[in-house]
């Protein structure tokens, strides 16, 4: 077993530590009080770093809230991630630390910032860069079933410090991950365009869902769904539907700050602005659908994903600005935000912003008298962005982006 310390013991470091501390030593650190299960906290970072063989750096790389997606992002100034916080652990780390551990930044950083900004502040002991593919909400089983893992060092070998970290890995993963070794700028660009991808994505097919909007008697998922199974040249069949945008603490953000980067590298094109700004039109597109219909506006899911409290990068308060905008009544409903819509408000138009086939658990009952768990008031109009949800007694349901005659 190998002795370990997680510093910064969050969101992300927290369920990372749990899984970890059922294979090895661990204790966590972190200036805010925690209460684990399967490790001890510290009180001090030399603690800390004494104890570790692999010491773990899980601390925030935050943007100013105004950029996380909620409201409109595309016209503010582009602006790097925040590394204060990192860059003071690691200069603390450094004092008490030797050639025997293995210090291992986990945080999302933009290309380049390792080998110029923060692997410097290590001189006593050795630095590998090793993010992780998480969401919010669901971090250790994404922890422990990843689709890769990566590992960045300072020439990119396969040897060495990768190895160590790649055997410590094996006996915590549930599934059989690759493992792609590089150097540190290559494992930043791996890790923040992996998002970006994601972002590309799905603003594709949503521009799909409005052209059917605009041009008619088109379902999306008629088209979606020939180019998912078209895997030979376009990458697979995930966020390949139509739907709500992308959300959560990292993808808006991380385009954010690659915008940053694509103007000081003077690429002369910013196709991240340009994702930015589908995004925030699509949530607009979507506002001014539900407005047309003349009822308060109830967005059912507040949350960026279901089951989940995080409203970081949500689009549907992204899609709850436009509705203000707009001038309408709005309200949302979601039980993991602590959200509910007035039981006496009548009919209203309610946006399903979470897939119902997760949220409304037994709504494709093929029997219409039971499909749902949610109530709608009558004379209600239900926009399905999802085109999931069965028909409604007495309301009518709307599949956005299924205009066909």
């Amino acid at each position: 077993m190998t002795k370990v310390s997680m510093i910064g013991v969050g969101k992300l470091g927290e369920p990372c530590a749990e899984v970890i501390g059922k294979f090895h030593p661990l204790v966590g650190y972190d200036i805010s009080p925690k209460q684990p299960k399967n490790f001890e906290m510290v009180s001090s970072l030399e603690e800390a770093v004494k104890h570790g063989e692999i010491i773990f750096i899980a601390a925030p790389t935050p943007h100013d809230p105004a950029y996380d997606g909620r409201e409109p992002t595309s016209h503010l100034p582009n602006k790097d991630f925040d590394y204060k916080v990192v860059k003071n652990i690691l200069v603390k780390v450094n004092e008490y630390a030797d050639k025997s551990k293995l210090v291992v930044l986990i945080s999302t950083v933009l290309p380049g910032t390792t080998r110029r900004e923060l692997e410097p502040l290590i001189r006593n002991a050795r630095f590998a860069y090793n993010p992780y593919l998480i969401a919010m909400g669901t971090v250790a089983w994404d922890f422990s079933n990843p689709e890769m893992i990566m590992i960045g060092t300072s020439d990119g070998s396969e040897n060495g410090d990768a190895k160590k970290l790649i055997d410590f890995y094996k006996p915590m993963m549930k599934n059989n991950p690759r493992y792609v070794v590089g150097t540190w700028d290559e494992c930043e660009c791996i890790k923040i365009f992996y998002n970006t991808f994601i972002s590309a994505k799905l603003s594709l097919v949503n521009m799909i869902q409005d052209v059917a909007e605009r041009q008619g008697n088109i379902n999306v998922d008629i088209v979606t769904n020939a180019l998912k199974d078209s895997d030979q040249r376009i990458m697979g069949p995930r966020y390949m539907t139509a739907g709500m945008g992308d959300g959560g603490a990292c993808h808006p953000r991380d385009n954010i700050a690659l915008r940053f980067m694509s103007q000081n590298l003077n690429l002369g094109y910013d196709l991240f602005d340009s994702i930015m700004q589908a995004r925030e039109i699509q949530a607009k597109n979507l506002a001014k659908t539900l407005v047309d219909f003349g009822l308060p506006v109830v967005i059912v899911g507040k949350a960026y994903k279901p089951h989940v409290p995080y409203e970081e990068g949500s689009y549907s308060i992204l899609v709850g600005h436009y509705v203000k905008k707009f001038g309408k009544s709005l309200f949302y409903h979601d039980e993991f935000t602590g959200d509910k819509y007035p039981e006496d408000l009548g009919p209203a138009t309610f946006l399903l912003a979470h897939d119902p086939e997760t949220t409304f658990l037994d709504c494709l009952d093929p029997d219409p008298d039971k499909n749902t768990s949610f109530v709608f008031p009558e004379g209600s109009f239900i926009v399905d962005p999802w085109r999931k949800h069965p028909p409604v007694q007495n309301c009518k349901v709307i599949h956005y982006g299924n205009t066909r005659k």
